[in-house]
């Protein structure tokens, strides 16, 4: 891709460690959606209940907000790569015993907390160690590939999950799933640097005990304003996300059926693939310049709505929305260059956590309002007229402390 000299993605592929980041990511992207799906197909063969089915399908997510504040110091405290070989091998050690046939369900439920659990820390110990590994100016290109892998990853899980399930049995599933975290263990045990804790022993002692840490990080967020703007840039997705939780009764609603369900829910992630391209033909001063007026253009099209959109146009207006919400990789990328790095996986926890805050409440919020109001297409428009006038308090916010930022990465 075009940018600076070093800056494109061919430059962050030419970086080892990077290809090793990546490879592990890639791995534990397509064995967690097929764990997602055998879980969800499990507990549905042994209950028949979709409300407990739903229920495990939320207890892949939820346990991720208790973890991201409370254990993503581990990221800071300890060496990176080893709190990431750790959470890997204990992922894969829990979710060999779910994969052992007829495991009590309560047992299962159980051990699948335990794993989210592990995937906070995971994230920020990667997170944080990816601007060391890749430098200032391949790092944005790196942080693209990561979201395009990880929204492909995604579509192809949604498209050949079913099938993997089919031939291999939920059992036989959960069996690769372990085998892809104990693969992602290898290889970032054995193709990455060794390299000390972001924190000094003297700085471990300063910090205090863990709570201590956890405030001192939640402190560096709420007092840095170009902090605050950014998670809230990031918290708009809230709006933006009420779609995916309303796309079963949209595609009823106009007549797509199921079938529809799955497009409706690839567009967005198609759009974002597109939009992350695109941006990269972006200098970086001006894409960090945009990320108020990109994430305006996240919540309108949803204004569209308002129309009575027929499928194939409610497709487009997702794909659109999607295509501006790109704006988040520059926005997190920025995160992590304001931040120290002795803080800096502790302060990403934050930051993540926030994000499926706010997408959890979207889509339930999105839910709840249509369920009262009785009408999908207004619950959707309506959300996306919230987003667009929040978002344009967000942008004149960062047009206030954003142009202070500044970038050389390509």
């Amino acid at each position: 891709m075009r940018g600076d000299a070093g800056g494109g993605f061919r430059a962050a592929f030419a970086v080892a460690e990077f290809r090793v980041l990546w490879f592990a990511s890639l791995a534990s992207i397509v064995g967690d959606q097929l764990a997602r799906l055998a879980l969800s197909i499990l507990v549905f063969q042994r209950t028949g209940s979709p409300a407990w089915t739903a229920l495990t399908y939320a207890l892949t997510m939820l346990p991720g907000l208790l973890s991201g504040v409370l254990l993503t110091g581990l990221a800071d405290r300890y060496p990176r790569r080893t709190v990431m070989v750790c959470s890997d091998l204990v992922r894969a050690a829990l979710v060999a015993v779910m994969a052992l046939p007829g495991s009590p369900l309560p047992l299962v439920a159980g051990l699948l907390v335990l794993v989210q659990l592990a995937e906070p820390p995971f994230a920020a110990a990667q997170g944080a160690l990816l601007p060391l590994v890749l430098g200032d100016r391949r790092y944005e290109a790196g942080q693209s590939i990561h979201l395009i892998t990880h929204q492909v990853g995604l579509l192809v899980g949604f498209a050949g999950g079913g099938l993997v399930v089919a031939g291999l049995g939920t059992s036989g599933a959960l069996a690769v799933d372990a085998v892809t975290f104990a693969l992602s263990a290898l290889l970032l045990r054995f193709g990455l640097l060794a390299r000390p804790a972001s924190l000094t022993p003297s700085d471990r002692q300063a910090a205090g005990l863990w709570w201590t840490q956890v405030r001192s990080g939640a402190g560096l967020v709420w007092h840095d304003r170009r902090l605050r703007v950014l998670i809230a840039l990031g918290c708009l997705a809230t709006f933006s996300v009420v779609p995916e939780g309303l796309a079963a009764p949209f595609s009823e609603h106009v007549g797509a059926g199921v079938a529809g369900v799955g497009v409706l829910l690839a567009a967005d992630p198609i759009g974002m693939v597109v939009g992350t391209l695109l941006l990269r033909f972006v200098p970086p001063g001006t894409r960090v310049r945009l990320l108020g007026v990109l994430a305006v253009g996240t919540a309108l099209p949803l204004v569209g709505y308002l129309a009575a959109p027929g499928f194939g146009v409610a497709v487009a207006l997702l794909a659109l929305s999607g295509a501006f919400s790109a704006y988040q990789v520059t926005a997190g990328a920025t995160f992590v260059r304001l931040v120290p790095d002795r803080q800096r996986g502790q302060a990403l926890g934050f930051a993540r956590t926030s994000l499926v805050a706010a997408q959890g409440l979207g889509v339930a919020g999105g839910g709840l309002v249509a369920q009262g109001s009785g009408t999908i297409v207004g619950t959707i428009a309506a959300a996306g007229a919230a987003g667009t006038v929040l978002a344009l308090a967000a942008a004149t916010s960062w047009s206030r402390v954003g142009p202070a930022v500044t970038t050389t990465e390509g």
